[in-house]
């Protein structure tokens, strides 16, 4: 993906029409503008601009850039499956469920896509979960809890803010997630700065730089074109 050069992703235009405006803006519909930071196994670290359109828990968009405004990558999520098309490799990956990303490649690490969008609403913790007790440790009080799946977890809290998360991931390593660089953001407090740590090491990192709530998104947003000259990754 370092290497990858095209024409930046195109979200659309609205045309006016009824069904366009059925498309506006729902009160929870988020854009967000971030950078983007992938560590490789290597050490090397792929910095993308990246802009998020959400529709929580309903469908998102990705759009990743590279230097000079390089279309890297696009991804549309909804509840009938996910896509994703890498326009200069013409190359595409689709999926199903909640776990977006590259399966046992770290191009484009796997992440819970309904978590990682949740973070810009300044949601650090699950929706629904129960506490099984704490302890307070370097000023720092330290949760157990359990998610209404089942699944534990624990969190760092320090006056009343969630200062990291951790999981055990799928393969069985501990998932962190570190919340730093706290500032305001559309009038709310939240961090700026969002590390991703697998197994003690920084796999991903997120420099938030605009949040606003309420925009209306074009039709375009939801759609995401893949030629048919494109090959699935892999093949």
């Amino acid at each position: 993906m370092a290497g990858c050069a095209g024409s930046r992703g195109a979200a659309g235009a609205c045309e006016g029409s009824a069904a366009c405006a059925q498309e506006q803006a729902r009160p929870d519909s988020l854009r967000a503008k971030f950078q983007l930071n992938i560590t490789q196994e290597d050490g090397k670290v792929q910095e993308f601009d990246a802009v998020l359109f959400s529709v929580p828990g309903k469908r998102y968009r990705l759009e990743l850039t590279g230097p000079l405004g390089i279309g890297v990558a696009s991804m549309l999520w909804t509840e009938s499956g996910w896509q994703m098309v890498f326009p200069t490799e013409k190359l595409y990956v689709k999926g199903n469920g909640y776990m977006v990303g590259l399966l046992n490649d770290n191009t484009l690490p796997l992440v819970h896509i309904h978590q990682v969008a949740a973070l810009f609403e300044g949601k650090f913790l699950p929706e629904r979960f129960e506490k099984t007790g704490s302890k307070d440790s370097s000023g720092v009080t330290v949760v157990s809890a359990k998610e209404s799946t089942g699944r534990l977890f624990s969190y760092g809290e320090k006056d009343g803010r969630v200062q990291w998360l951790l999981r055990t991931g799928r393969d069985g390593k501990p998932e962190k997630t570190v919340f730093l660089d706290e500032g305001t953001l559309e009038g709310r407090t939240m961090p700026k700065n969002i590390r991703f740590e697998r197994d003690g090491k920084v796999f991903l990192e997120i420099f938030i730089k605009k949040v606003t709530h309420g925009k209306p998104f074009s039709l375009g947003t939801w759609r995401l074109n893949i030629p048919k000259s494109f090959k699935a990754v892999g093949e």
